[in-house]
């Protein structure tokens, strides 16, 4: 079964940057759609940025221009460059796989169990 391991979480201050991993390990076949999703305490999950197979890639209004979604495809590693951080975007951040190019978190079958981005100011 599809496993998905996040890394590169931590703490910075506003207008820093922090760059996410996630390793998928364990499928059959390479996974078509990934995604990050990021959920803060007392709120519900929410999309970031979502690239298909093709490279195809869609952000959240609130990410864009400031996150960048990426993959290789020989490691089946998904990426997310954050840049220009503020205190609004610490979460637990989510990799999520095998849905579809979209920011809608139920359309994901497989998740990670995620890393904390803490921004403080």
């Amino acid at each position: 079964q599809l496993q998905l391991v996040e890394s590169g979480g931590g703490s910075v201050q506003a207008g820093g940057s922090l760059r996410l991993s996630c390793a998928a390990s364990g499928y059959k076949y390479k996974p078509y759609h990934l995604a990050w999703f990021r959920q803060a305490p007392g709120k519900e999950r929410e999309g970031v940025a979502a690239i298909d197979r093709d490279g195809n890639t869609r952000y959240a209004y609130y990410v864009k221009d400031r996150f960048t979604i990426s993959k290789d495809d020989d490691k089946v590693t998904l990426y997310l460059q954050m840049n220009s951080l503020n205190p609004e975007d610490t979460a637990m951040y989510y990799c999520a796989a095998d849905g579809a190019l979209t920011l809608r978190a139920s359309a994901y079958n497989y998740w990670g169990q995620g890393t904390q981005v803490t921004v403080s100011s």
